[in-house]
């Protein structure tokens, strides 16, 4: 049995199980991972089940299902963990569980629980931990045989990770070499690899981003999709979505927008740009030897009803004249068709 077929996690949701934002990380892995994940813990929630998965209160009703693996599957306010979770984190390393983090609190620093890793012979992977070695551009991303496809947001949080999943997935089953590219610690729990770029020390965002689309490439990569972070004009973000966009130097954009949205999230009385300015924006913005197309509107209408869905996607397909579609809920067609249409 490989050490791929020994994963069996366990997704520590403690309170935030219910919440799409601050439970995204645990949201994204049932949507993308969902074979290796054997419970869910959040004690508000216990013995219900979510997407067919049972739901624990305490570790110990875990562990008839011989979880190997506790999986942070939420985003706390500030990226550290509340005191009560370093009893849950104790707990699970003393059951003998490696734990991987993506919160900006590393747990590799914290001389107790290193201690009491050592002891139990379990690791412990902060996620979110910047490799070494990183550096600025080489020019590298450039000479990449491959086309590279970054999704780019109006905002924080609309689904820019997960469009980009989605477009590998389809690319995929029409038998096309594509690989999507991690750029955040919940695409890397889904994918087993990559670099959080929000992590990263500012002048090396854009040499991590171009590490990023070399190594996608080794990995049999010729279609990449990078997911992106942020948004180009965010008031608190817009800094890791340009070293992004420089780094991964894509050939294509795919511009992501939560339907009827007009104020950026958190930041009352800020208003989103227009879709056509954006679209403008991110190309104006870009590398100049290197300026990308954007390729199509990934529009996000869970929020929607199927008609108010389709009447948001047309708004959009006239606002900015470009072919708009919801992949999750309509599927990935349009949008795929337009990337690879692109010259």
């Amino acid at each position: 049995m490989s050490a791929s077929d020994a994963r069996r996690v366990l997704l520590l949701a403690e309170g935030l199980s219910a919440d799409p934002h601050y439970g995204k990380t645990m949201r994204g892995v049932l949507r993308y991972r969902r074979a290796d994940v054997v419970a869910i813990l959040d004690s508000t929630r216990a013995g219900e089940r979510m997407d067919g998965v049972p739901v624990v209160g305490a570790v110990h009703e875990a562990l008839p299902l011989a979880p190997t693996v506790a999986l942070v599957g939420v985003a706390t306010q500030g990226g550290r963990f509340p005191p009560a979770w370093r009893e849950l984190l104790r707990e699970c390393i003393r059951r003998g569980m490696a734990v991987e983090n993506g919160l900006h609190e590393f747990l590799a620093d914290d001389p107790e629980l290193v201690e009491l890793a050592a002891r139990h012979g379990v690791e412990l992977r902060d996620l979110r931990r910047p490799p070494a070695g990183l550096g600025v551009p080489t020019g590298a991303n450039l000479a990449v045989p491959a086309r590279i496809v970054l999704t780019v947001g109006s905002d924080c949080a609309i689904g820019k990770m997960t469009v980009a999943l989605e477009l590998e997935r389809a690319a995929r089953a029409r038998g096309l070499a594509a690989v999507f590219v991690p750029t955040g610690q919940t695409g890397i729990a889904i994918a087993g690899w990559g670099i959080a770029v929000d992590a990263v020390v500012a002048d090396f965002v854009a040499g991590a981003s171009e590490r990023l689309v070399v190594e996608a490439h080794e990995r049999g990569g010729e279609l990449l999709v990078v997911e992106g972070q942020g948004a180009i004009s965010h008031p608190a973000y817009a800094g890791v979505t340009l070293g992004l966009l420089h780094g991964a130097a894509p050939h294509v954009l795919v511009l992501c927008h939560r339907a009827g949205a007009t104020e950026v999230e958190g930041y009352p009385g800020q208003p989103l740009l227009p879709l056509p300015e954006l679209v403008e924006l991110y190309a104006r913005v870009a590398l100049p030897v290197r300026r990308p197309a954007v390729a199509c509107v990934a529009l996000n209408t869970a929020h929607l009803d199927d008609d108010a869905a389709r009447a948001a996607i047309d708004a959009a397909t006239r606002e900015t004249g470009l072919p708009t579609d919801d992949p999750v809920r309509f599927g990935t067609t349009l949008l795929l068709d337009s990337i690879l249409g692109v010259q």
